[in-house]
């Protein structure tokens, strides 16, 4: 469903990735995990097209989108869950979520039941401002909103950053879900191993916005790849 070949990304003078290819099917999570400032959140940015890559292709169901807006992107079924959550603090729960409605055409321009299901507490808070949430709720807000555009593929930049266990956990069963559900492929990008590892069907390590080890869960060797996440 979404193919990444050979991508080459700079900032200016500086390399920030290097010949980085993936692929993601539906039903499956591929995590991109490696040390902090190594190009995991490049990558994503490049995906979603907030980064206009250097060389390489980016596809999506068969058609190369690389030179796609990154509104164009999410019109086609690509979400994304930033780092940071980047929610409008001063708007509602409610007026969060409908912002999600700018991907859809006007006859699917509602909340689907399905992100009160995974995330009852949105729910609750509809009334009440992004920016009076707790950081978790914020998360859950951030994906709630990503999956009102209906995407086909989520990408996930660190949702466990700086979140309380409880909902670390919350996360994890509707990602879970949302993967078992067979329609969605899903890109996600941590830290926090034991959490990319249970969740994972691919994993890929990026060092020096390099691949450098990368196979399936079953194939993991959870001490090489402890390695390369160790400062």
């Amino acid at each position: 469903m979404l193919d990444v070949q050979d991508i080459d990304l700079h900032y200016g003078a500086a390399q920030a990735l290097r010949s980085v290819s993936l692929s993601v099917r539906p039903g499956e999570v591929t995590a991109v995990l490696g040390r902090n400032g190594v190009g995991k959140t490049t990558l994503l940015r490049a995906i979603v097209g907030r980064q206009r890559i250097s060389s390489g292709s980016i596809w999506w169901e068969g058609h190369r989108i690389d030179a796609l807006r990154p509104a164009d992107r999410a019109r086609a079924g690509i979400a994304s869950v930033p780092q940071g959550r980047e929610i409008f603090p001063l708007l509602t729960v409610q007026e969060n979520l409908q912002t999600g409605f700018a991907a859809l055409p006007r006859t699917q321009r509602d909340v689907p039941d399905e992100v009160f299901e995974l995330f009852p507490v949105l729910r609750e808070m509809l009334s009440r401002r992004g920016g009076d949430l707790s950081g978790g709720q914020q998360q859950q807000l951030a994906i709630g909103r990503a999956l009102v555009t209906r995407p086909r593929c989520l990408v996930l930049d660190e949702p466990t950053e700086g979140i309380q266990p409880s909902i670390i956990k919350d996360i994890g069963r509707a990602i879970g879900y949302l993967r078992d559900r067979g329609d969605m492929a899903i890109v996600l990008v941590e830290q926090y191993f034991e959490f990319a590892r249970d969740l994972c069907d691919h994993f890929h390590v990026l060092e020096r916005g390099q691949i450098v080890n990368s196979g399936t869960r079953a194939e993991m060797v959870e001490e090489d790849v402890r390695g390369l996440l160790t400062v």
